[in-house]
């Protein structure tokens, strides 16, 4: 198993100490246990912003970083250790781990966060940390606050100013650094060779479910622990249902199937989509529009470059789609009007793409100061052009009902230009048509 290298999270943590300045603390908090059912939790995921500062993979934690604090910047607040525990749940890090392990300057257990944040607070202008996400530690935080402020008379200084911590730290995710890249690669290699097992196990009379199973199985045997995001494995109509995640429908000869699926791994998501004939050939309908989503994407991937912005690749597959559909017959006008009124909505209603990284709709703002965000290198972008035509639209001839297709691939910005990290998934008609229901023995 590959893993984020020490000194990233160091250097993390120093570039966002230095964003926020003197006379300054952040706190943030780790992800908290769900209950899944009566005495079964969900399997714990970090908290994306916290695990990027830390690298901490434990619940019940909290972080405080205080620039300039002789006694130390990084505080870890985590779970003591606790042998009776740790039989039942695993071993934990313990305050000694988190600071032999995970580079923390002290620790404490997390039940004294009451105690000891106050005082850390004390005398600090500004408090980063970013409210709305957790109602419940917001309050605590205010508590804390409120606290320093009842001691003023006393010469107590409490904090004068909230800061949006996300915010800021959020601009530092945009930004993938070669550890980070790293770690995409690998989850978008994993999921490439589910895609591509997916495709040659196909056949008809499989079940969604079963395709999906197929999915998990080598994304695991990669070394993902888990999909980044519910898998999307859609057959004939269902492939017009955007988030479509029953999986459960028979695959019928002469369908299309439609998977949007990638792995996580060291909590980076990989998000690829690919549309498939489910018996291996496209009839000349499916092709058709097969095509023309893959000319689009073609189209929008070239945008992907440096000094250009945000909204050129979408325009650009507005274009293409646009022209496309009035080639088949399936819109009727001047390509200039359509867009205009936005016409093509009704067979493509999403955006183009999103940026990701630790989260599959990762972090990052799209515009700055009310324009479109330029592109630079570092971004990584998806592209995931589609059309979904349903059964019975108006004016639509029959050939062309329950043709969903999207085909998505995962983009970096370089100062050479757009470099496509997931190519290794088929998407051209030969080859796919080349792969699907061949059967997995043949990368064995």
């Amino acid at each position: 198993m590959e893993r984020m290298e020490k000194k990233e999270f160091a250097r993390r943590r120093r570039r966002l100490m230095e964003a926020m300045g003197d006379d300054a603390i952040a706190i943030l908090p780790a992800a908290s246990v769900r209950a899944r059912n009566r005495d079964v939790e969900f399997p714990f995921r970090p908290d994306s912003d916290f695990y990027y500062l830390t690298g901490f993979p434990e619940p019940a934690a909290m972080v405080a970083l205080i620039p300039g604090r002789k006694q130390g910047e990084y505080l870890l607040f985590c779970r003591e250790r606790d042998p009776e525990k740790e039989l039942w749940d695993g071993p934990r890090a313990g305050l000694e781990g988190a600071c032999s392990e995970y580079q923390a300057d002290d620790a404490f257990p997390i039940g004294d966060v009451d105690d000891i944040v106050p005082g850390l607070m004390e005398s600090r202008a500004r408090v980063f940390y970013a409210m709305g996400y957790n109602a419940e530690f917001d309050q605590q935080v205010l508590g804390w606050v409120n606290q320093l402020r009842a001691k003023s008379r006393a010469g107590v200084t409490p904090p004068v100013e909230f800061v949006a911590l996300d915010h800021v730290l959020h601009e530092l995710r945009l930004y993938k650094s070669k550890g980070e890249l790293r770690m995409m690669r690998k989850a978008m290699a994993i999921s490439a060779q589910g895609h591509r097992r997916a495709m040659a196990v196909c056949r008809p009379g499989m079940r969604e479910f079963e395709i999906e199973a197929e999915l998990i199985y080598e994304f695991m045997r990669g070394g993902s622990r888990a999909p980044a995001y519910p898998s999307i494995v859609a057959a004939g109509a269902n492939s017009c249902t955007l988030h479509y995640t029953a999986n459960s429908a028979l695959l019928k000869s002469g369908d299309l199937l439609l998977i949007d699926a990638g792995a996580e791994y060291e909590c980076y998501a990989a998000d690829i989509t690919r549309t498939f004939p489910i018996n291996g050939r496209f009839t000349p309908a499916q092709q058709a529009i097969y095509e023309l989503v893959l000319e689009a994407q073609q189209e929008a991937i070239a945008q992907v470059h440096s000094g250009n912005h945000w909204q050129a690749p979408h325009d650009a597959t507005v274009r293409v789609l646009t022209e496309g559909l009035v080639r088949l017959g399936l819109l009727k006008g001047r390509v200039s009007t359509l867009i205009k009124k936005e016409h093509y909505k009704k067979f493509f209603m999403h955006r183009t793409g999103h940026w990701l990284g630790m989260d599959v709709h990762d972090v990052g703002e799209y515009k700055v100061a009310h324009e479109w965000r330029v592109f630079e290198p570092g971004m990584v972008t998806t592209i995931e052009p589609g059309l979904y035509i349903r059964a019975g639209d108006q004016g639509v001839a029959k050939k062309w009902w329950n043709i969903g297709v999207r085909i998505e691939d995962d983009v970096l910005v370089t100062v050479q230009g757009p470099e496509v990290l997931t190519e290794e998934v088929p998407k051209s008609v030969e080859a796919i048509e080349a792969l699907v229901g061949t059967g997995w023995k043949w990368s064995q």
